[in-house]
């Protein structure tokens, strides 16, 4: 497999994000993990108290259009 870095936003598919994501080892994808909350808590510190996520009952089904 041939690897090279692409400034195309048509190569910028979700399944590109996920593969370059798993090609990271565990403590890079945390050190992610952290800078992400770290950003999320800088613009808002109040996120954390907030509650507006809700259980979902049943199952979810992700459809993609191919």
């Amino acid at each position: 497999m041939h690897v090279s870095i692409s400034h195309d936003r048509q190569e910028d598919t979700p399944e590109a994000k996920a593969f370059w994501f798993q090609s990271l080892s565990l403590q890079e994808r945390m050190e992610i993990l952290c800078s992400f909350t770290e950003m999320i808590l800088e613009i808002n510190p109040e996120i954390a108290e907030q509650k507006y996520a809700q259980p979902v009952t049943g199952r979810v089904r992700v459809l993609k259009n191919t």
